[in-house]
C-alpha cells in the first residue's frame, strides 16, 4: 500500500500567499479530485508535487508498505490538459523512442498492446502527431505516463474538450489503472468528479480539506461545495474591504 504525504505545505510568490499549510494523506487505489475556484493554487501545488518549483516550507513523502521516504521527481507523472508531446514525430515512433528510453520491451507487439491500452486505432500509429485530434494527443500523453509507471500521477484537467466517446474510453483507462497508483486529478467539472472520483480533496484558503464521504455520495452535493467556494469568495472580498479601510483609516489619523 502506497500513500502520499502532503505536509503543511507553503508557497508564496512576492506578497501573495498561495499556499498556507496545504496537507492531506492520499492513498493508492483512488482517483482523488482536487476542486477549487481559479487562482486557488492547484496548479502551483502540482508543480511543487511535480519537481518543477519548490515550496518555501513543508514537506512531502511517499509511504510505502508503511516506510516514509521524501518524495522524489522520478516518483510522479504529469499529464497536463493541452499535453506535451513530440509532433514532428508519428505515434509509432514517438513510443518506440519511449521505451526504448525506459528499456520497456519495444517491438511490434508490445507497441500494439500499448496502443490497445488507450483505443488507438493502427491506422493512426503511423500519421504525424501534428495531424492527431486534441484526445489523440490526450491519449499518447496518458499513455507514457503510465507507461513509465510512476507511483503518483497528477492529471490536470485531463478530460477538458474531449469528446464523449474519448472521456469514456479515457474514463475506463484511468479505472483500470488507478489499484497500482496513487493519482489526484485536478478537474472543475463536478460531473467528473462525481462520476469518476472515488473522493474529494478542496483547496481553499491556501489549504487541504478532505470532503467527507457522506457529503461527496450525498444528492445535494453540488449545491454544498458550490456554497463553500461562495463562502470562501465573500470572505475574501470581506479581508480586502477591510484592509482598504484600515489602510483609509490610517490616512485620515496622519
Amino acid at each position: 500500500m502506497m500513500r502520499l504525504h502532503i505536509e503543511n505545505i507553503h508557497k508564496a510568490f512576492d506578497d501573495k500567499k498561495v499556499l498556507t499549510g496545504a496537507s492531506a494523506v492520499i492513498e493508492q487505489g483512488k482517483i482523488s479530485g482536487l476542486i477549487g475556484r481559479n487562482g486557488a493554487g492547484k496548479t502551483t501545488l502540482f508543480n511543487i508535487l511535480y519537481g518543477d518549483i519548490s515550496q518555501d516550507q513543508g514537506h512531502l513523502f511517499l509511504e510505502v508498505d508503511g516506510i516514509k521516504r521524501p518524495l522524489e521527481a522520478e516518483d510522479v507523472g504529469l499529464l497536463f490538459s493541452n499535453p506535451l508531446v513530440p509532433e514532428f514525430m508519428t505515434g509509432y515512433e514517438c513510443i518506440k523512442l519511449f521505451m526504448d528510453i525506459h528499456k520497456l520491451p519495444s517491438d511490434e507487439n508490445s507497441i500494439r498492446q500499448a496502443f490497445e491500452l488507450v483505443s488507438l486505432d493502427r491506422d493512426d500509429w503511423d500519421r504525424l502527431i501534428r495531424d492527431y485530434s486534441q484526445g489523440m494527443k490526450n491519449k499518447i500523453m496518458m499513455l507514457m505516463v503510465f507507461l513509465a509507471k510512476p507511483p503518483v500521477i497528477l492529471l490536470d484537467e485531463p478530460l477538458t474538450s474531449l469528446d464523449i466517446v474519448l472521456a469514456a474510453q479515457i474514463k475506463d483507462f484511468l479505472r483500470s489503472y488507478k489499484q497500482d497508483h496513487i493519482i489526484i486529478m485536478s478537474t472543475h467539472i463536478l460531473d467528473l468528479a462525481k462520476s469518476l472520483c472515488d473522493d474529494i480533496i478542496l483547496l481553499r484558503k491556501g489549504m487541504l480539506e478532505a470532503l467527507p464521504d457522506e457529503k461527496f455520495k450525498d444528492a445535494g452535493f453540488e449545491r454544498y461545495l458550490v456554497d463553500l467556494l461562495t463562502d470562501e469568495t465573500n470572505e475574501d472580498q470581506l479581508s480586502r474591504e477591510a484592509q482598504t479601510q484600515t489602510k483609509q483609516g490610517a490616512w485620515h489619523h496622519d
